[in-house]
């Protein structure tokens, strides 16, 4: 083995790596036990807001070997809803209505009715949809231009009436992805404030849409409200320090009163003297912009001087604040018209190096003089005497009377630029502005400077966002899901380690190393990456370690065979890691395809369990290929050997002789007439569809014993109002699933806390087995519809892409033919299983995007068994001429020569399924029933159907095919 040295230096740099990022993330849960800890009363409940103020305690604090809090939390292997609770929301920022607002002719029927076609045309196209409007409109009015409906004052610095069509769309097309941009920045902004530990916000690319996870929150409806209201833009005016000094004296004594308060209880040791002299009004007076220091006792507490010269808090005070200002003796300190806000940006001091944020002091708050709809356009430009970075900032009529007004009265002062009750910025007025026409300067940068354009823009246009699909997932259930997940997989890896040590004897010492070092390196990886962890996720893990086996097992066959042709121990390690490596890097590749096609068409859960696949398949061939060789060679370099049969293998897979090419319109036979039995059940009983599918509310229930599913049924008929409803026993008889399209195309957030409150109501009422709602879900009809297609693609494209794969390895289109029909062969009899056995079982077998995903895997899979047999069919075809025997007696030798690694990897997947089917929890075990399935019929097609059709279709080309393969070698 070349190279020994830099390999072993890089295996123990990689293994080294994956632990600290590993001990990273025990460090960082360790401390959230902490916290919680902390936050537990004595009625055992945790305080969600005493939980996060320890850790924002933390957050800028070096606790793990120099790493704050905030940096281990970027990367660590976190836990998905699925396994700790809370919710998934996809939301939809609508163009439809930013185009209502920039068209002047809004009411014009051929506008609505261009927008209502739009709409219908956005379902199924990837064109952006300004394109969609346009192409609708000139349907309906060939000969209008598009500029005599967008041209107005606010935008006659861009447009004007003699402008072209192609000008008028780039136009549209820049404001509606602008409307996204500030709705996604509006949006990461409330959840970066919601106080949830670690939310995940994204776009999804190629849409108009925005995934939102926030893990632990148990207020569904506070969530919906939080993340679909509009965004409203204030300028409000700010009290100045001197306005406020009696008030701050009398603050600053209460603050001293409750400190002194606080330490009597906590400690019986005397506090002497006088606390404090300096009061916050003077503190205010003194203050250098850079220096707190002379911020003491017990507003020190609280207070800090801003780099901006005013008033500050550290952000791990923020909650401490707010608590005493709710406080009944707090009330009547400060003017009545007084709202204290933060400003939405901390920054860090430069003294202490704490986190820091500015806090305002706004008069008249929710009665604002100015609003954020007379803005008619805003953009970052350059101070012309400076050359500095500011904004430009334009209103209409009205608004430029307002604001004309608003400056006027507060020349010297602070004018706050409000969005969701944080501050923005709160530029000082120099003079009275008149005409609509401003600039604001503050020593920005560009990208600052960017984003109070987009802040102040954001009030310009409505860009509505309805929420088009939400999950809930009850703390209880996710932690029943990870205890199911872990011990699953746990039994699962345990399982395989045994299997492969008695079929396997010492050598599967060597392979379950290998399979423990890559379980390090996934988990490694995955943390290092700032990944999550769902249970697809974990089966994914569990899953890769079995097919990991694969790998292992293609070399250990083929250092068998060299040891049988009499090769030194030495001898055959080398050439059996040599000669497995084509299918090793044929198997690896077809199942990278699904991983990567999983990655880019799945979602949630589906993109979880790739991103596990994706990770492993690198992981395990790393593993397999470097760690096993290493060890071999210790060996072979202490002169010792490694057996590799036990008394109980030893002469399984010897001299078999299946005559699989003879028998194959028998196996042709057995195929046909399951597919067919599918299809009838198809056609009579259809397939139960998941709500991703079909859209609609599916809510999961909990009742006290076994629970009936028709009174279930009945009871919910009372919420629903005649719509059908869908009762379906789920992971137990105590538990079901409620599944209605009913007001499914109603997106407010009230109509959905509405179902939900009638629904509790109605399970709490029946008092012979009272019921509770545990979690729910929601898809609207137009996510239905794209998952639908996006589901229909991914299979499409993987067998495009598989077909051209095995074409340019295999320099022949029978073998792509045959490996295209097979899988083809394996969705169809895993389709009609589904259908067959819908309902009978005791578990989900609805079609969903999870079963979607298990297809695609199992596609993978049956594609990695049958590169393996193709792989020794070519082998075989190079070496046909100096045996001279008939083409059926070559294939049939090369198929049986594989029947050992094909039997071996099936059991060790199989004994994984198995114990993630039993043990896995409820929601995948649709999904491994699935996989199970496939990995049986895909072991099944790749000896009886691929490799036969590649016979068939290559009957009278075969003999000429096999020479070719003896004078070309492989790509």
């Amino acid at each position: 083995m070349k190279n020994k040295g830099g390999i072993i230096a890089l295996l123990i740099a990689f293994v080294l790596l994956s632990l600290y990022y590993l001990v990273r993330t025990w460090k960082v849960n360790d401390i959230r036990k902490d916290a919680a800890a902390y936050a537990t009363g004595k009625d055992g409940k945790i305080d969600p807001s005493k939980k996060q103020r320890y850790l924002d305690s933390l957050w800028k604090q070096p606790v793990f070997l120099g790493s704050t809090l905030e940096n281990l939390s970027k990367q660590e292997l976190g836990l998905g809803l699925d396994l700790q609770g809370g919710m998934h929301v996809i939301l939809e920022v609508s163009p439809t209505g930013v185009v209502k607002a920039l068209a002047n002719a809004s009411r014009d029927p051929r506008v609505t009715q261009a927008l209502a076609n739009a709409d219908k045309a956005a379902v199924t196209s990837s064109k952006h949809y300004s394109e969609l409007f346009a192409q609708e409109f000139k349907k309906l009015a060939p000969d209008t231009k598009l500029a005599t409906i967008f041209v107005n004052t606010s935008n006659r610095d861009i447009l004007n009436i003699q402008s072209s069509d192609s000008e008028v769309l780039r136009y549209v097309k820049e404001e509606i992805d602008g409307a996204f941009d500030r709705s996604f920045k509006v949006i990461q902004t409330r959840v970066d404030k919601f106080g949830v530990a670690n939310p995940n916000l994204s776009k999804i690319p190629g849409t108009n849409r925005i995934q939102v996870e926030l893990p632990g929150v148990d207020n569904p409806e506070r969530v919906r409200k939080l993340l679909s209201g509009a965004a409203k833009l204030e300028f409000c005016e700010v009290y100045s320090p001197t306005e406020l000094n009696p008030s701050f004296e009398a603050f600053s004594a209460l603050l001293t009163k409750i400190d002194l308060e606080e330490k009597a209880r906590k400690s019986s040791i005397k506090v002497a003297g006088d606390t404090t002299k300096s009061t916050l009004a003077s503190a205010l007076k003194t203050t250098p912009k850079n220096d707190s220091s002379a911020l003491q006792s017990g507003l020190a507490n609280i207070f800090v001087g801003s780099p901006t010269g005013g008033l500050a808090v550290r952000t791990k005070d923020t909650a401490r604040l707010n608590e005493v200002l709710q406080r009944p003796e707090a009330q009547g300190i400060f003017p009545a018209n007084l709202t204290f806000l933060y400003d939405v940006s901390p920054v860090e001091n430069t003294t202490s190096k704490e986190e820091i944020v500015s806090v305002y002091a706004i008069k008249d708050h929710g009665n604002a003089p100015l609003e954020g709809d007379v803005i008619t356009n805003a953009k970052q430009d350059y101070d012309q005497m400076t050359g500095k970075p500011d904004v430009s900032m334009q209103m209409n009529a009205l608004g430029a009377r307002k604001w004309k007004a608003l400056t006027g009265a507060n020349v010297g002062k602070q004018v706050a630029i409000i969005l969701d009750n944080y501050v923005y910025s709160a530029p000082n007025v120099n003079q009275e502005i008149s005409g609509g026409n401003s600039s604001i300067s503050g020593g920005f940068s560009v990208e600052q400077a960017l984003d109070l354009a987009n802040v102040l823009k954001a009030g310009k246009l409505p860009a509505p966002t309805n929420i088009i699909e939400e999950a809930e997932v009850g703390a209880s259930v996710g932690s029943e899901a990870f205890r199911a997940g872990v011990s699953s997989a746990l039994v699962g890896l345990l399982a395989v380690l045994i299997f492969v040590l008695v079929y396997y004897s010492k050598a599967g010492w060597v392979a379950n190393v290998a399979l423990l070092v890559n379980l390090v390196l996934v988990l490694g990886v995955m943390a290092s990456f700032g990944a999550t962890m769902t249970l697809p996720g974990i089966a994914g893990l569990v899953l890769s370690v079995g097919m990991s086996v694969d790998a292992n097992v293609l070399i250990f066959e083929r250092v068998k065979e060299e040891m049988a042709a009499g090769k030194s121990f030495m001898v055959s390690i080398s050439e059996g890691f040599k000669n497995a490596m084509p299918s090793i890097i044929d198997s690896n590749v077809t199942t990278l395809i699904t991983g990567v096609i999983l990655f880019i068409f799945g979602t949630g859960l589906v993109k979880g369990f790739a991103t596990t696949l994706l990770i492993g398949i690198f992981t395990s061939l790393f593993s397999a290929v470097f760690v096993a060789r290493l060890i071999f060679d210790y060996f072979v370099k202490k002169g010792k050997t490694i057996n590799f049969r036990t008394a109980w293998t030893e002469k399984l897979f010897n001299d078999t002789h299946i005559d699989f090419v003879k028998k194959r319109k028998v196996f042709y036979g057995i195929s046909v007439a399951i597919i067919i039995a599918g299809a009838v059940s198809i056609g009579i009983k259809g397939f139960g569809l998941g709500v991703d599918f079909k859209g609609g509310r599916t809510y999961e229930a909990k009742f006290e014993k076994t629970v009936n599913t028709e009174k279930v049924r009945e009871a919910a008929q009372k919420v629903f109002e005649g719509a059908a409803v869908e009762v379906k026993t789920y992971g137990g008889f105590d538990k079901v699933k409620i599944t209605s399209a009913y007001k499914i195309d109603n997106v407010a957030p009230e109509v959905e806390s509405e179902i939900r409150t009638k629904l509790s109501d109605v399970l709490a009422g029946m008092t012979e087995n009272k019921g509770k709602i545990v979690g729910s879900s929601k898809v609207g009809p137009t996510i239905a519809n794209d998952t639908i297609w996006s589901s229909l693609k991914a299979i499409l494209y993987s067998l495009i892409i598989t077909f051209i794969y095995i074409y340019i390895r295999f320099r022949s289109v029978a073998f792509g033919f045959g490996a295209v029909v097979a899988l083809f062969h394996d969705v169809l009899i895993i389709l009609g299983i589904f259908s067959i056995f819908n309902g009978i079982l005791p578990f989900s077998l609805d079609i969903d995007q999870a079963f979607v995903g298990a297809v695609l895997t199992l596609m993978g899979y049956s594609m990695n068994d049958t590169v393996v047999v193709f792989d020794r069919i070519r082998e075989y075809l190079r070496e046909k001429g100096s045996h001279k025997e008939p083409i059926e007696t070559t294939i049939n030798n090369a198929l049986n020569s594989t029947l050992s690694r094909t039997a071996v990897t099936g059991v060790a997947t199989l004994i994984v399924l198995l114990i993630l089917l039993i043990f896995g929890g409820e929601s995948i075990r649709g999904f491994i029933f699935a996989m199970f399935i496939g990995v049986i019929v895909g072991t099944y097609s790749s000896l009886f159907i691929a490799a036969p059709i590649v016979v068939d279709a290559m009957q009278n080309r075969l003999e000429k095919e096999g020479e070719a393969y003896s004078a070309k070698p492989a790509v």
